[in-house]
């Protein structure tokens, strides 16, 4: 009797929950977010990741990736795009946060304030040059903030990315 009432319930389970067509989700929107931002977890006390080592761009994998230092010279940061490619090129505007920012233009960086994205591709880089005042002690950061050109978004969670430059 025990088997048949489980039988029965099984029975009236399996057919009350039949397959239910899903619908494809389709994202149409286009949004920017720093590639590291989206896999390195927020530094204590702010709302954006501080990136002590280089990223790995299109290289080898390290077991440790390089300290970001003042003999770093040009790094590149990624910025995805994520949503369809577009037919042409996207430039995109970035400006140093400088209420955060202890690094100075022109003494222990350089960079140009926007990038582009290329036709039919999903990434652009940022290209920061680092540079060398000579030895001092502790380090120097610098945050960039993605600005969204017309017709984009900027992921309000991974909008923001600093840069620990280590002068020692």
């Amino acid at each position: 009797m025990k088997k048949i009432k489980l039988y029965i319930i099984a029975l009236i389970g399996f057919t009350l929950s039949s397959c239910i067509k899903n619908d494809r989700i389709v994202y149409t929107g286009s949004e920017l977010e720093w590639d590291a931002a989206t896999y390195n977890a927020n530094a204590l006390g702010v709302t954006y990741p501080i990136l002590t080592r280089l990223p790995g761009y299109g290289r080898a994998a390290l077991t440790t990736d390089p300290s970001i230092t003042r003999a770093s010279g040009s790094v590149k940061f990624r910025v995805n795009l994520v949503g369809p490619q577009r037919s042409t090129p996207t430039t995109v505007n970035y400006v140093v946060l400088s209420g955060v920012t202890t690094a100075v233009a022109g003494t222990h960086y350089n960079t140009s304030g926007s990038f582009t994205i290329p036709a039919n591709s999903s990434f652009g880089e940022v290209q920061v040059d680092i540079l060398n005042p000579g030895a001092t002690s502790g380090s120097k950061d610098l945050v960039l903030e993605l600005v969204a050109p017309a017709g984009m978004t900027v992921n309000a969670n991974d909008k923001d990315l600093g840069i620990r430059i280590a002068q020692n």
